[in-house]
């Protein structure tokens, strides 16, 4: 279960899922920097709070003589008393200092910094302070969660790195943004019916910021996908079948330099057994029954080809997963009867087109994600890491493929079938562009 939200006064845009310690004294420290005020944070103030135990005075006593200090402190274990900042230090550094700091603060933090002072509210949304929290490493994978509460729509997001859920508000969306198509590059996109119109929308959860993508030529309820080119500064969406698996109408891809969606070739006709897709190394992957294999959507050229990989035997239920640079995964259950079942994950031979058998869930976790044969499950992947996600049972399993680890997700829980769940990673100089 997701633990009780703690409202923040400091921030009410951004509520903190659980405790966190390291946060809240960061917090502490950060709010003394912009306040005014003076401490006595002189040496001599601070002696009274030392360690004067008779061992430690024995140990300074019997110091011998021409032995240096850094000798002693081995022995002795000196303890360093606590260090306040000084405020007029905080309040003269540099502004490029400055934002070299706050880039490196994990986005979540930020929100609770915004109450600091007027000058770092202004710098945080500030074009400089974006471009260095462009050049820091990526704070990592996060899992979100979008579902509709009372037709309100919510959000909770979990830091991987920091083993930690926070809730985002998302009421500054319209309230036809229904369907959670996916994330990439800080960078999330929805979809909805706007009446009896289907709209397409991208947005940045950290700034709040949204806009409503043109019309496509076919007004149809449409498979999406979006991709995000960070150095190009620019992100796609790319339509395929509709929503009902009606695959005669165009590929139709939006350009956000061009504001505007392209017409391109028509997927052939094929028997889909799945609607969702992968992207990885500029092409999208759909499975296929008839004929058997992949389908694959070059993005540079427009063009569909078919790819003859035939599934391995038995498998019940399978769903494609895209991992760095060219790897392709297969994740399903195999088997006939319930007892005798496994999910496996498979990688895609590009030279020989089979799939090779790389990973065998643990029974116990399996047992444990999945208690009867016909319950549902969801499988998504990004950066060699796949998520799966039991409706039933309300859990989360991490796995990563480089480390070959296994791990529950904590505190995760679906709140209703109605649940959204996919990669995300914040960014706040993820525009849209």
């Amino acid at each position: 279960m997701v633990e009780k939200a703690e409202s923040s006064e400091s921030n009410p845009g951004l509520v903190r899922c659980g405790s966190f310690r390291d946060e809240e004294n960061f917090h502490q420290q950060a709010t003394s920097f912009g306040a005014s005020g003076s401490r006595n944070t002189s040496p001599l103030g601070r002696m009274g709070s030392r360690n004067t135990s008779p061992s430690r005075q024995k140990g300074v006593k019997t110091k011998p003589r021409g032995l240096d200090e850094e000798t002693v402190a081995t022995f002795s274990k000196a303890v360093q008393p606590d260090i306040q900042m000084e405020d007029n230090i905080w309040a003269m550094l540099p502004e490029d200092l400055l934002n070299e700091i706050l880039a490196r603060i994990p986005p979540f933090m930020i929100f609770r910094l915004r109450s600091v002072c007027k000058r770092w509210n202004s710098i945080l949304q500030d074009n400089s302070f974006l471009k260095f929290h462009s050049q820091v490493p990526s704070h990592g994978p996060c899992l979100l969660t979008y579902w509709r509460n009372s037709q309100t729509p919510q959000c909770s997001v979990f830091s991987l790195p920091l083993k930690q859920w926070f809730r985002i508000p998302f009421t500054f969306l319209p309230q036809w943004a229904f369907w959670l198509v996916g994330s990439s590059g800080g960078l999330v996109c929805f979809s909805g019916l706007d009446g009896l119109t289907f709209r397409t929308l991208v947005c940045n959860p950290l700034t709040q910021t949204w806009r409503t993508l043109p019309s496509m030529h076919y007004n149809q309820q449409r498979q999406l996908i979006m991709v995000v080119d960070r150095k190009d500064r620019s992100f796609k969406v790319i339509a395929t079948s509709d929503i009902y698996g009606d695959n005669s109408l165009p590929t139709e891809v939006y350009d956000s330099k061009l504001d505007k969606w392209s017409l391109h070739q028509t997927m052939p006709a094929v028997n889909l057994c799945s609607s969702k897709m992968a992207y990885c190394d500029s092409r999208l992957y759909l499975e296929t029954l008839s004929p058997l294999g992949l389908m694959m959507y070059r993005l540079d050229t427009g063009h569909w080809e078919h790819i003859p990989a035939k599934f391995p035997r038995s498998l019940l239920d399978g769903y494609l997963v895209a991992g760095t640079q060219k790897r392709l995964f297969l994740v399903g259950r195999i088997g006939l009867y319930s007892t005798l079942q496994s999910m496996r994950i498979w990688e895609l031979d590009h030279t020989k087109f089979v799939w090779v058998e790389v990973s065998r869930m643990p029974p116990r976790y399996f047992r444990a994600l999945l208690r009867l044969s016909a319950e549902r499950f969801e499988c998504f992947g990004q950066d060699n890491l796949i998520c799966f996600t039991s409706w039933n049972q309300g859990k989360g399993l991490l796995y990563d493929v480089d480390k070959k680890m296994w791990s529950w997700i904590a505190g995760c829980a679906l709140p209703s079938y109605n649940s959204h769940v996919c990669f995300y990673e914040p960014r706040f100089d993820a525009m849209i562009y």
